[in-house]
């Protein structure tokens, strides 16, 4: 009876055994299967085709604006080939690429044929009373119009605003006649004048100080600050972009001014760049490798402050002139 019993014992614990050792649990898992392995072959082809249609959109778009980028500063490429260049070379047909022989002596040329020392300072005076001017006056003006109440407030910012569909040619005779009667002819006086303030500045700053939160203003209010104290110690510093971008478009505008400026001065050293680089250009004749040398010496100042300061002018436009 027990041998019986043991033998009994000893078959089921092998046939527990050779289950055992056959389950698929024990032996670690389900072995993978032509299924699963077919499924990270296909994974595996899907990303490695979305990642080289990435890489492809991105060397085509690279392409794009890389040539588009090269369309847009050839002009200024080409001004430089020119300002090397000797005037024959210029006007030859078809046009040299490159110089014979460089003509360094171009740029030296300029302080001969032009008063560029004096004109410079002008230039640099008039662009600096003007940024001031436009950043005080606008930045000011734009607050009242965005943050205060008063009366007849949308019929003043519609008159205006109205100035900057009305072309400037329409003001030159009576803003002659006002700066002839001050006797600011032929004077820094007489050319900033009628630029110190602009509606375009007015409305840009309105835009901006319109998107600032109330809380802030309605904070210092409650702290005692007064109206200057807000507008200087709160608003102002938060306006920077807007200033920025304000101070750029004004740089810009007042360096290239050029109508202005010719109606106003006479004389050599009272003109700004515009002015002297115009009176270059000959009735018959014009030397052109000088007049580019000169273009070019002019531009400087400004290419490296817009380089310099490109990414606040993005940021202040951004942010106020698209609300």
């Amino acid at each position: 009876m027990s041998e019986s019993m043991l033998s009994t014992k000893s078959g089921v614990e092998s046939r527990q055994s050779g289950t055992a050792a056959f389950s698929p649990s024990r032996a670690g898992g389900k072995p993978p299967g032509p299924s699963s392995r077919g499924t990270k072959g296909s994974n595996g082809k899907s990303r490695g085709g979305t990642k080289g249609g990435k890489q492809g959109s991105n060397v085509l778009a690279h392409c794009v604006l890389g040539i588009g980028g090269l369309a847009m500063i050839s002009p200024l490429l080409y001004q430089i080939v020119m300002s090397l260049s000797t005037n024959a070379e210029v006007q030859s047909t078809p046009p040299t690429l490159w110089p014979s022989v460089v003509q360094w002596h171009n740029f030296a040329d300029v302080f001969t044929s032009m008063n560029f020392g004096s004109q410079l300072w002008v230039t640099v005076a008039i662009t600096v009373i003007r940024v001031i001017g436009q950043v005080l006056l606008c930045s000011m003006a734009g607050y009242a119009f965005a943050r205060m109440q008063f009366r007849f407030k949308g019929l003043i910012l519609a008159v205006v605003l109205s100035i900057i569909m009305v072309p400037s040619q329409l003001f030159l005779i009576p803003q002659y006649q006002i700066i002839q009667n001050l006797g600011w002819l032929n004077s820094i006086a007489g050319i900033v004048a009628p630029g110190i303030f602009s509606a375009f500045g007015l409305f840009l700053m309105r835009q901006f100080f319109m998107g600032l939160p109330d809380e802030l203003e309605d904070a210092a209010r409650l702290d005692g600050a007064n109206p200057f104290q807000i507008f200087f110690r709160v608003m102002l510093p938060l306006a920077a972009n807007g200033l920025w971008a304000l101070v750029i478009i004004t740089v810009l505008w007042s360096w290239n001014d050029l109508l202005w400026p010719l109606v106003v001065t006479s004389t050599a050293n009272a003109a700004p760049l515009s002015v002297g680089l115009s009176n270059l250009q000959g009735e018959h004749a014009n030397n052109y490798p000088i007049l580019m040398a000169a273009s070019l010496m002019a531009m400087a100042p400004i290419l490296i402050m817009f380089l310099l300061m490109q990414k606040r002018v993005m940021a202040g436009i951004g942010r106020s002139g698209l609300k």
